[in-house]
């Protein structure tokens, strides 16, 4: 049912601002996407940090980095080029993917959380073959380098928790012998959550989640995202987050939360879940 959120969600969906909690006596894992729009924001970046030393207990922490890939290209001459959405990534756009995401953005990010007391673990899939892929093909031409998740190591990431550690991870895979591939960050994220049984995953950007006549709708299924697509209220740049999050339920993790920032640290959002 689709309900205006007056209040926080409920604690059994979200708890300690919501990324890892007890839940029956278990640890129920939550990962967190992070938008690239965003990561070029001083201020963002440093809230973020305040956000993530709040909660009580690491969680998984994914990236992007689109929109700083994008200016490094054109700053270099290399025009971004696109399929369906999917940036074509040949050797030359390859190695400034791996800058961005690897080197300036993920670093950035740790060195926010380090700042504001997280024990954070910059990382990417590549190391200790985290995220094993295979190239991704699509028919409307050939993408270069951009992979298919088709494994995770869980047990790097359950180890990593376990001592306490907020890993960041950057959607940089380790391919069939040895090779590396730029993968889509919220199909990294939705794998990673898929394989850790995570109860939920959340989506931040710049919106509070899906809004009608402007009050923020609580809870969503797939099919009434689609029913509000039709209807035109998600509209523009809202369509691709709850297709995304429409997508993640469909493969299998349990719930998507679409927030930004502020929606992040008080609990707030919109869930959308298969049915």
């Amino acid at each position: 049912m689709m309900t205006a959120d007056h209040r926080p969600l409920t604690a059994v969906l979200i708890h300690y601002c919501g990324l890892l909690l007890q839940l029956d006596g278990r640890d129920v894992v939550h990962v967190i996407k992070i938008g690239g729009n965003e990561l070029d924001d001083p201020t963002f970046v440093a809230n973020l940090g305040q956000v993530m030393a709040a909660l009580e207990t690491p969680a998984i922490l994914v990236h992007g980095g689109g929109k700083e890939i994008r200016e490094l290209q054109e700053k270099l001459g290399i025009e971004p080029q696109y399929i369906d959405g999917l940036r074509v990534t040949d050797a030359e756009s390859l190695a400034v993917v791996k800058m961005v995401l690897a080197g300036r953005v993920n670093k950035r990010l740790v060195a926010s959380l380090v700042a504001a007391g997280v024990d954070a673990f910059g990382m990417s899939g590549v190391d200790r073959a985290s995220i094993k892929v295979e190239k991704l093909y699509h028919p409307q031409g050939d993408l270069g380098q951009v992979g298919r998740v088709t494994f995770v190591r869980t047990e790097v990431f359950k180890h990593l928790l376990e001592e306490g550690i907020t890993p960041v991870l950057s959607p940089i895979c380790y391919g069939p012998d040895g090779s590396i591939f730029n993968v889509n960050a919220d199909h990294v994220a939705m794998a990673v959550a898929r394989a850790m049984a995570a109860e939920i995953l959340v989506f931040v950007s710049n919106v509070p989640g899906v809004l009608r006549q402007g009050e923020l709708l609580a809870r969503l299924t797939a099919a009434e995202v689609e029913a509000l697509i039709a209807e035109k209220t998600i509209v523009n740049g809202m369509i691709p987050k709850v297709r995304a999050a429409t997508e993640a339920v469909a493969a299998g993790v349990q719930a998507v939360r679409i927030t930004n920032l502020a929606g992040l640290e008080a609990g707030t959002g919109t869930i959308i879940t298969s049915e």
